[in-house]
């Protein structure tokens, strides 16, 4: 197979679908594995948040935020998971 140069939107397409498969794979094993270190580990999530932010531009203002992401360890491994299957197809 040729070395074909991916373009942005591959890359956001992979990321996009790998964060939704992992956000699935996450949200399922948190509500069907029983209390204890593996769904510790396996549902562990950190969410960085920006916001609010005020624009004010003297005729028009207005508030965005706050907007957040939730990256968990199995995001991750969803992230991974797409790449491999995108890759293999592609």
């Amino acid at each position: 197979m040729a070395n074909v140069p991916r373009r942005p939107l591959f890359y956001l397409a992979v990321l996009s679908s790998g964060f939704v498969l992992g956000a699935f794979l996450s949200a399922f094993l948190e509500r069907f594995l029983p209390a204890g270190s593996p769904r510790e580990v396996l549902t562990f999530a950190v969410t960085p948040r920006l916001g609010p932010v005020t624009v004010d531009l003297l005729v028009l203002w207005f508030t965005v935020g706050p907007i957040g992401i939730r990256v968990s360890v199995l995001a991750v491994v969803g992230v991974v998971l797409a790449y491999l299957l995108a890759r293999s197809l592609f």
